[in-house]
């Protein structure tokens, strides 16, 4: 028997299929793109520039922030995003890939290459001088747009699963390199608060608390104990992640027998007829199967799972908006030879693909790592193209390398160049390999 649907739901699901199908996130992420370089090229160019600089503040009495909505997303939506990538790194460390040291060997290996090749590749365009500062930016891999590119072909899991787990490790080294080269001067009594903080919530963890919203007001002061030390706020938020417990309350085969008896009690009693209201008896079993799920389930994997969609459909492009917006400049030839944008485009183009390759067929060789079946050094190289689209990672280490605005648009319009061309060529690059699937 099936229930007719709601009003509701026949208006929304044109919209959840978009938002469930494999593509959704990159194009959005490409759309609100495209809108920030329009809109900062326009003729209402100011009102963009305006919107950004706008104060926004939060606060009670004396406890007050105020902070433009710039600084806002860069600060506190991309916390979110990173409190999701903390998640994702300790699921994938505890369950995932990087569990098992033989699996995690391959794209270890090749995120170590696409780390350090690119930096090396700007460091020796950019020696000295205020323009060395940016060797952090073609560091990372925007998982988003690769994983997007990656869905339009025919490839093997495991090519997925390497990418995946590449971008991951990718992005713990970002995450170091943040933290220690990218932090303003330290404040210690602010850190010292916000560590202390972090172990009240490992604790919590450890006494079995599993409700997210004391983990929300822990990470809140923690968040704000980091943003007014001077390292930045970011790193707060993943060392926040890592403090989520991760484990369940009950067995498998607990969770079967209380949901079978749970069930059965339920047929016993009558099942609910339609969407009709469950009766006290029948309210009851069915809220006592929803605690048996909750200790069933991880609260990592629950608030992972819960953020994921926020992340991908509203704060990434949101950060898209705010970043994106490059005046393309009259001497835009001028632009893209300096030697920061030159820098960029080359670690992206030619280190990430470059030092994955090598990185990972050493590994291969040495007998360190193994070559999963189905993928080929010709994909990896492939792969290590689409790693060049640094994007959000990016343009968001940019904002921190410098204050100089003209410098931060260089910057950001290399990155936007070095990604497009990286797509570009690991797009045709996995057609070459995949068209006789």
């Amino acid at each position: 028997m099936t229930v007719e649907p709601v009003f509701i739901d026949r208006i929304t699901r044109p919209f959840q299929v978009f938002l469930k199908h494999k593509l959704a996130g990159a194009g959005l992420l490409l759309l609100f793109t495209l809108i920030a370089l329009l809109w900062a090229n326009s003729g209402h160019k100011d009102s963009y520039h305006e919107l950004l600089q706008t104060y926004a503040t939060i606060g009670i009495g004396k406890f007050e922030l105020s902070k433009t909505l710039s600084h806002w997303i860069n600060d506190g939506l991309m916390g979110i995003f990173f409190f999701v990538v903390g998640l994702e790194i300790k699921r994938e460390f505890l369950a995932g890939e990087l569990a098992n040291p033989k699996t995690a060997a391959l794209p270890i290996f090749g995120a170590l290459g696409g780390v350090l090749t690119p930096a090396l590749i700007y460091f020796a365009i950019n020696p000295g001088g205020e323009a060395s500062l940016g060797w952090g930016i073609p560091m990372a891999t925007d998982i988003a747009f690769a994983l997007g590119i990656l869905a339009l072909f025919p490839v093997s899991i495991s090519l997925k699963v390497f990418l995946t787990a590449l971008a991951i490790v990718d992005d713990i080294g970002a995450i170091l390199v943040v933290a220690i080269f990218y932090t303003d001067d330290i404040a210690l009594q602010s850190l010292v608060l916000g560590g202390c903080f972090l172990l009240v919530s490992i604790a919590a963890n450890i006494a079995g608390v599993r409700n997210p919203v004391l983990y929300f007001l822990i990470g809140f002061v923690v968040w704000v104990a980091f943003l007014k030390s001077g390292v930045h706020a970011t790193l707060a938020a993943v060392l926040m992640a890592f403090t989520i417990p991760a484990r369940t309350r009950i067995h498998g085969n607990q969770f079967a027998e209380q949901t079978e008896a749970l069930l059965k009690r339920l047929r016993e009693t009558g099942l609910p007829q339609g969407n009709v209201l469950l009766s006290s008896e029948q309210h009851s079993i069915v809220h006592s199967m929803a605690q048996v799920t909750e200790k069933a389930t991880a609260p990592l994997q629950e608030l992972e799972h819960a953020l994921m969609p926020f992340v991908t459909f509203m704060i990434m492009p949101i950060f898209a908006l705010a970043n994106a917006g490059i005046v393309i400049a009259e001497d835009f030839s001028a632009v893209i030879t300096n030697s920061v944008a030159v820098g960029i485009v080359a670690g992206l183009v030619i280190g990430k693909p470059l030092g994955i390759f090598v990185f990972t067929w050493l590994s291969v060789k040495l007998k360190v790592a193994e070559l999963p079946e189905g993928m080929t050094f010709t994909q990896i190289g492939a792969v290590g193209m689409l790693a060049g689209v640094g994007f959000t990672m990016a343009l968001f280490i940019s904002t921190l390398a410098w204050t100089d605005e003209s410098i931060i648009q260089t910057a950001k319009t290399g990155v936007l160049i070095g990604s497009l061309i990286s797509a570009l060529i690991g797009s045709f690059l996995l057609y070459l390999t995949t068209r006789n699937s």
